[in-house]
């Protein structure tokens, strides 16, 4: 099934020193202004100095960026790409995330994922080795609260209000793990990939899993860096992830500064 049209994503960097509010808020701006459906931000807590080349261990927290870009725009949807939900207790990051969808009205994509850095789990004080089983845990009581006014936690039930409409929730990560929890917690697979034709066979599992949950159709977003330096092969790469009924492609844009980053914008925009 080919995607009738394949929405495009971009990233802002929300680390080192294009995490600086004006650089960010520029970036933002630029792809709202261009025809770009998305823009995206990752997450990490606590970066060890050893690990901290090209960010400088300088990273913005992921949901309350989105709350403040959210703010500052009025359609672009707002993604986290991804937000590493072992790191966070259940209940308020449902919260939060819900705030979030309210207050921007409702333009969150919630991209998810179980964290990989050993530092950042030992920082948080989480067994790395449960974070499947949390995060399965986690999505499942996210549902929950947004498929109901009153939810119940602890032997307590409580209203979780406000209650917008859900955000979309994008599980990240490789197959086979990923693709079981995309389908029965998420809305969605969201891999990281450089080669098209290596998702032709995971996309058709995925699908064929939400088929047998008899859920909607799953959708597919894309993470990828994309050769902006040449035109031609940037097109014939989306015409690709189109080809194989991608729904998104979110482009991962490299910059130094604001300039740099509109002239990729630019590249893109004119391919898409």
């Amino acid at each position: 099934m080919v995607s009738e049209r394949m929405k495009i994503g971009v990233t802002v960097r929300n680390m080192g020193e294009q995490a600086a509010a004006d650089t960010m808020l520029a970036c933002v701006l630029a792809a709202e202004a261009g025809d770009v459906e998305s823009v995206w931000i990752t997450d990490h807590i606590a970066i060890p100095p050893d690990d901290a080349e090209g960010s400088g261990g300088c990273y913005t927290d992921t949901l309350t960026t989105l709350a403040w870009l959210g703010g500052a725009t009025k359609r672009i949807k707002l993604g986290s790409g991804v937000l590493i939900i072992p790191y966070r207790p259940k209940l308020p990051t449902a919260k939060q995330v819900a705030t979030v969808q309210a207050l921007c009205g409702e333009r969150l994509l919630l991209g998810v994922g179980i964290g990989w850095m050993d530092a950042e789990f030992k920082a948080l004080g989480v067994d790395r080795h449960q974070r499947g089983r949390i995060t399965d845990d986690t999505l499942a009581f996210f549902n929950q609260c947004f498929g109901q006014d009153e939810v119940a936690l602890n032997g307590q039930r409580f209203l979780f209000k406000p209650r917008p409409a859900k955000p979309p929730i994008l599980v990240g990560g490789a197959a086979p793990h990923a693709l079981r929890r995309a389908a029965e917690y998420g809305d969605g697979w969201l891999p990281m990939a450089g080669d098209p034709a290596k998702l032709a066979e995971p996309i058709a599992q995925y699908r064929a899993m939400t088929d047998a949950l008899g859920k909607a159709r799953g959708s597919v977003t894309v993470m990828t860096a994309l050769p902006l330096a040449d035109a031609n092969a940037t097109r014939q790469l989306l015409d690709q992830y189109r080809a194989l009924g991608v729904d998104r492609v979110v482009c991962a844009m490299r910059y130094v500064d604001v300039d740099a980053y509109r002239a990729q914008l630019d590249v893109l925009l004119k391919v898409i």
